[in-house]
């Protein structure tokens, strides 16, 4: 991310009124975006997939055992599948492949899918092309 884009995404905020400015400038850190300011966006960019990811587990860990809810009155206990040992060794062995497909390709060639402009370091003075 550029100074550029987190300044343009991040002043959107100060539309909200009253609390928009103090809430701009409380993102930033400061009166400005500076290299901290990229690094937390960073940092959150990076584990928020993995919240959503243990959230969503979670979710259809809850689903699975409970059943959803059902404000028809109607008997869904039919409709709940059981975790079966089988089903969840299945799900863990196919996870185990991709991560281990994933682990390949990010430690042999790390660069394969990435794009040249990620190693440009940021620069305030000007906006990207």
């Amino acid at each position: 991310m550029s100074f550029w884009g987190a300044t343009v995404i991040t002043n959107l905020l100060s539309a909200i009124p009253y609390i928009g400015t103090n809430l701009v400038e409380w993102i930033w850190g400061g009166f400005s975006v500076d290299k901290a300011t990229l690094t937390r966006f960073f940092a959150f960019h990076f584990i928020l997939p993995f919240i959503i990811s243990a959230l969503a587990a979670v979710h259809l860990l809850f689903l699975h055992e409970t059943g959803s809810n059902n404000p028809s009155g109607m008997v869904s206990n039919s409709d709940k599948i059981p975790f079966h040992p089988y089903y969840t060794i299945k799900d863990i062995l196919g996870f185990l492949i991709l991560i281990m497909m994933l682990m390949l390709l990010v430690l042999f060639s790390p660069d394969l899918l990435g794009d040249p402009d990620n190693y440009t370091p940021a620069n305030p003075l000007n906006t990207p092309p």
